[in-house]
């Protein structure tokens, strides 16, 4: 297998509280393959924004600092990056589509211009060169006549049309890795297949690796090659997306998937998982999925489960894993 073009280990980020640093991520861990697509999912609030974040050093609060692990670019340490240097790597290696587009969006600059403005900083050219590749670009996620487009502001496109160039704007500078943090959120069902559409095509036709940040089970399953599930800031369990969603172990992985409206039975409400999840202040001891798992026992609340493989190419985290035979808890 090639090396990974990004790798985290044991990254955690705390927020400063009154009552000293909490941790939002715990010693998270997981590989992204070069043309992998890797979903990373979980209710809200779980820490997925955060976590990718991170990997840019571009945290939303100076309350939030990384406290420990480590992100590897290309096997480069991006936490220990000199000013420079961590320029280049936004944009210029790794890209980010953020949540709600009209908001990361220059609203007094045209979109040609927030386009150029990252090619000639990355790339050193002249205007021409910078608006010959904007063109280049907004064509290439499907904008129609981009020379006129490049021209209008954000506020003269639709919702769709934003988020196509916001993607524009992350691929400018043809990045390695593109962090995509719930791209089809508000969006109808006919412009969500179409983004998700576009990112599969960039990944087949450029290689580009790809972290999708949601929540829905449904989006995974129709694009992502690899899942990592999230809960209460730390990853429960990790694998191929087939394995995942077809033989899921962990109680919250089955819990999401039961969720999924396509599962509930004809007539019936749609399920859901009982409880909340925990708050940065009162995150439970050991498990912290224990207080809403129907499967926890006492072990749950008091020791905190390692990940370990169940296969070579899935890791769980879980003390009582689903189908396993009844007895004391797994190391």
């Amino acid at each position: 297998m090639s090396e990974p073009i990004l790798s985290l280990r044991e990254l955690s980020v705390s927020v400063e509280t009154r009552e000293g640093p909490r941790a939002l991520v715990d010693r998270v861990s997981f590989d992204l393959e070069p043309g992998e697509i890797l979903g990373l999912v979980g209710e809200s609030g779980s820490g997925k924004s955060v976590t990718c974040r991170a990997l840019i050093r571009l945290l939303p609060s100076s309350s939030l600092s990384v406290t420990g692990g480590s992100i590897l670019s290309r096997g480069e340490e991006v936490l220990t990056m000199d000013d420079r240097r961590l320029r280049r790597l936004r944009g210029g290696t790794i890209g980010m589509i953020f949540q709600n587009p009209t908001s990361h969006l220059d609203p007094v600059m045209t979109i040609g211009d927030q386009i150029m403005e990252s090619v000639r900083f990355h790339r050193s050219v002249g205007k021409k060169d910078a608006r010959a590749r904007a063109i280049e670009v907004l064509t290439q996620v499907g904008i129609p006549d981009p020379v006129h487009r490049l021209t209008n502001f954000p506020h003269e496109f639709s919702g769709g049309m934003r988020q196509r160039a916001m993607i524009a704007v992350a691929l400018a500078c043809d990045p390695e890795v593109l962090i995509a943090d719930e791209p089809t959120t508000a969006l109808d069902v006919t412009v969500q297949a179409q983004i998700l559409r576009l990112l599969m095509d960039l990944r087949d036709r450029d290689g580009l690796s790809i972290i999708l940040i949601t929540h829905d089970l449904g989006i995974v399953a129709q694009s992502c090659d690899g899942v990592a599930v999230m809960y209460g800031g730390r990853i429960c369990e990790r694998g191929p997306m087939r394995t995942i969603l077809g033989d899921a172990k962990h109680p919250y992985t089955a819990g999401l998937i039961a969720c999924q409206p396509g599962e509930a039975p004809k007539g019936q409400p749609v399920r859901t998982i009982p409880g909340q999840p925990p708050t940065v202040g009162a995150m439970p001891s050991g498990c912290r999925f224990h207080p809403r798992c129907a499967n926890a026992r006492a072990a749950c609340s008091e020791t905190q489960p390692a990940m370990v493989a169940l296969a070579p190419d899935h890791d769980l985290a879980c003390h009582y894993p689903l189908g396993a035979s009844e007895g004391g808890p797994r190391a």
